[in-house]
């Protein structure tokens, strides 16, 4: 999801709230509802905008971020082997990309799948900052 300014340049997003007024119409309905799932499964999570789009973190790490195109919506997560390895079977209807899932417009969100993904991604976050934490 791309907005101008009136410089041309594309629009600097600071807020999630930002970020969804700014959605297409058709969009922003999916988007906000993917924040009520994220935000219900990682409720201690930091909500903020990185890259430009919403971005939820634990730890210091991101957990997963959300993005909003014109035919899909978008579930972002790095690294992916071990998410994409997990959730194959389930993600074998949707296109992936290296670092995201699209989820298209003209089929229903799949919230139950979002909030797994995002609840695996969490742990993964949680261990990775273990890790972090004892030097290793």
């Amino acid at each position: 999801m791309t907005s101008s300014t009136d410089d041309g340049d594309r629009q600097k997003f600071t807020t999630v709230e930002q970020y969804l007024e700014a959605a297409l119409f058709d969009v922003e309905p999916r988007l906000a509802q993917t924040r009520r799932v994220i935000r219900e499964t990682i409720p201690d999570a930091d909500e903020t905008i990185s890259h430009n789009i919403p971005t939820y973190t634990q730890d210091g790490v991101v957990v997963v971020q959300f993005a909003g195109h014109a035919d899909h919506t978008s579930l972002n997560f790095f690294p992916t082997a071990a998410t994409f390895a997990h959730f194959g079977e389930e993600l074998g209807t949707y296109r992936t990309s290296k670092s995201a899932v699209r989820f298209p417009v003209d089929q229903p969100l799949p919230v139950d799948l979002i909030a797994a993904i995002t609840r695996f991604r969490a742990g993964e976050a949680a261990e990775y900052a273990a890790r972090k934490r004892s030097g290793r």
